[in-house]
């Protein structure tokens, strides 16, 4: 019988920032990704972009640690206006139910509502990972997706209630 990792959450320290970039330059995770903006193999933009995140007051952020180990993050973002839900897992972490329980014990601490996510139509796994935790598709988008290099289709979703915005 096979145990369920221990899965926790936790401040970010500087030392888990090594681990969010190995898992942001997976290509693999990447493209099934879609929406990311900057060149994963880009050290410089990275550190930038994890200095932004840090410091901003209207994020929560926290490391997702399994079986001792940093595995990934989960953050949400634009706290007091419309929130939205964030998440990367290394790829050895995936398929094992980590996301779910990480997002779930994030969420239940995260008292705004709604709280919006965004993943790629074709990201069925992160699609089943938001729904477990009672996300619900309102909408759907087309936009450029830098993970892919091209346009890519994802749906919008909402947990507690419609948003504001229109898309």
């Amino acid at each position: 019988m096979s145990t369920r990792p221990a899965v926790q959450l936790r401040p970010v320290i500087p030392s888990d920032l090594p681990r969010f970039f190995e898992n942001e330059s997976d290509v693999i995770a990447v493209e099934m990704a879609a929406f990311f903006s900057r060149d994963p193999a880009d050290r410089a933009a990275f550190d930038a972009h994890w200095a932004r995140i840090l410091s901003a007051p209207d994020t929560v952020i926290r490391t997702i640690v399994v079986d001792g180990e940093v595995a990934g993050n989960v953050l949400v973002y634009g706290l007091g206006q419309e929130p939205e839900v964030s998440y990367w897992l290394g790829r050895e972490y995936w398929g094992r139910g980590i996301a779910s329980e990480a997002l779930a014990q994030f969420i239940e601490a995260i008292p705004d509502r709604p709280l919006l996510a965004r993943v790629a139509k074709d990201n069925t796994g992160s699609l089943r990972v938001l729904q477990k935790s009672g996300f619900v598709i309102t909408g759907e988008e087309k936009s450029y997706a830098g993970g892919r290099g091209k346009e890519a289709e994802e749906y919008i979703l909402s947990l507690g209630g419609e948003s504001n915005r229109s898309y």
